[in-house]
């Protein structure tokens, strides 16, 4: 026989189960934190080329369907093709007009062919001109006057600059 007895845990006949949740609060909380920060209502997503660094500003009005001209150090682009070339911060004298400057003559056949366009011309922002310019901040005020010059030399006179909120 033997000396030791088994232990068996102490049951009293009353006794129910109940379930801590607050640690399941809390992670329930942090997700639903983490969603609202990630959910966009923004109609219109921008992702800017890594090479482009945006200026800060203090405004929440979101962005609108436009067309997207970005312009870094080293290229002029609409969406993700490159129009023209950027070297010094300046455009190369063979993408400007000769008796104009702050003409941009690539920029300006491709905005000519998206409003003429028929599978364009149909669009709203195309209608009322909208463009969404991201540029760089490092980039002389003279480099941007030209493009905004252009672009509305072009029938888009309605330039809006991209920004980063904060900073």
């Amino acid at each position: 026989m033997s000396r030791r007895r088994r232990y068996e845990l102490p049951t009293s006949k009353n006794s129910t189960f109940t379930l801590n949740i607050t640690s399941m609060t809390d992670m329930f909380t942090i997700m639903l934190v983490f969603l609202l920060q990630t959910y966009s209502t923004a109609e219109v997503q921008i992702t800017p080329d890594s090479s482009l660094r945006l200026p800060s500003s203090a405004s929440m009005v979101n962005a609108t369907d436009a067309i997207k001209i970005s312009l870094s150090r080293e290229a002029l682009k609409i969406d993700q093709t490159k129009i023209a070339d950027v070297k010094n911060a300046d455009f190369l004298p063979q993408d400007l007009e000769d008796r104009d400057t702050n003409f941009i003559k690539p920029l300006f056949q491709e905005l000519d062919r998206l409003a003429k366009s028929d599978s364009e011309k149909d669009k709203a922002f195309i209608k009322e001109g909208r463009i969404l310019l991201q540029a760089d901040k490092e980039l002389p005020y003279a480099t941007l006057r030209k493009v905004m010059y252009t672009a509305s030399m072009a029938g888009f006179p309605q330039l809006k600059l991209v920004t980063l909120v904060g900073e």
